[in-house]
């Protein structure tokens, strides 16, 4: 009698396979197709999106580290615990741009669920983790409206936040995947004081703008002129002829949630709501928006 080999796992179920070198691209297909199915099922025509640190809390949370360290202050080597409560400080006079981000998602997503269309139009999104993010996703949710949260496996500080809508909570492996899905829906982009994967975030945003790489206009806000002035030196970048006066254009500091939410508005209805409704309604956005 003859013996049959075991029949192999197809090569979608073979897991080894997908895992491996050879499998990678089959994999960064899958981060592209199983969020743009769930987008089109949770029926997310556009998106606001909120940068900013992971690091920043709100002001009960800040006050209570600073507290804690002061009460053990005796458990740190002297220098060390002035470095800590100086950080902790730090962190207090920062908590100003969680409540503000709060406030500004839970304003804009009061707005957004107003407007009459069959998809949920500018949806508040984040990069899903904690900081400014969460409080981006708990404005949102506070409002009573959706909100993204666009995670990404690292190996500190990110974690999925509880304000996120489950169906709408995503985790990412590769970093160029999600930029393409923090850009592909977004049409306003909310800059809020952070670090290096900020910065990068917002240059990217800028660069594709500058170089018209975008089929459609992203509304682009700067948060926190204090902050960003000692950051960055736009003006430098003109009188050093590396980009245009009108490149500058691209973007609105603001310090205010109100006047941040006013200019979005505003800008939100002049460019993306202006169109007859049929048309807008025609096919998703998600479908006719290029990269």
């Amino acid at each position: 009698m003859t013996d049959f080999l075991k029949p192999a796992p197809v090569a979608y179920q073979n897991e080894p396979f997908i895992a491996s070198p050879d499998g990678r691209i089959l994999r960064i297909l899958a981060e592209y197709q199983e969020p743009l199915a769930r987008f089109r099922r949770e029926q997310i025509q556009d998106t606001v999106v909120f940068f900013g640190s992971a690091r920043f809390h709100g002001r009960s949370t800040a006050s209570r580290n600073l507290a804690a360290l002061e009460d053990n202050h005796g458990k740190f080597p002297t220098d060390k615990l002035e470095k800590e409560l100086k950080l902790a400080q730090a962190h207090i006079d920062m908590a100003r741009y969680y409540e503000d981000a709060r406030h500004l998602a839970h304003r804009l997503t009061k707005w957004s669920i107003e407007i009459p269309a069959r998809r949920h139009r500018f949806v508040v999104t984040t990069g899903g983790g904690p900081g400014i993010m969460e409080a981006a996703n708990l404005g949102a949710h506070e409002a009573g409206g959706k909100s993204i949260g666009l995670n990404i496996q690292l190996p500190f500080e990110q974690h999925p936040n509880p304000y996120v809508t489950p169906s709408l909570n995503f985790q990412f492996h590769y970093f160029f995947m999600r930029k393409f899905w923090f850009a592909y829906l977004a049409k306003g982009l909310v800059i809020f004081p952070g670090g290096f994967g900020t910065m990068d975030e917002l240059f990217e945003i800028l660069t594709l703008a500058q170089t018209e790489k975008l089929a459609k206009k992203i509304l682009v806000v700067i948060y926190g002129s204090e902050y960003w002035n000692r950051i960055i030196n736009f003006q430098a970048f003109v009188d050093a002829g590396a980009v245009s006066q009108q490149d500058l254009e691209q973007f609105k500091v603001v310090d205010d949630p109100n006047e941040a939410f006013e200019f979005l508005r505003d800008g939100l209805t002049k460019y993306h709501l202006g169109g007859p409704p049929k048309k807008q309604d025609a096919m998703p956005e998600i479908a006719k928006t290029r990269p």
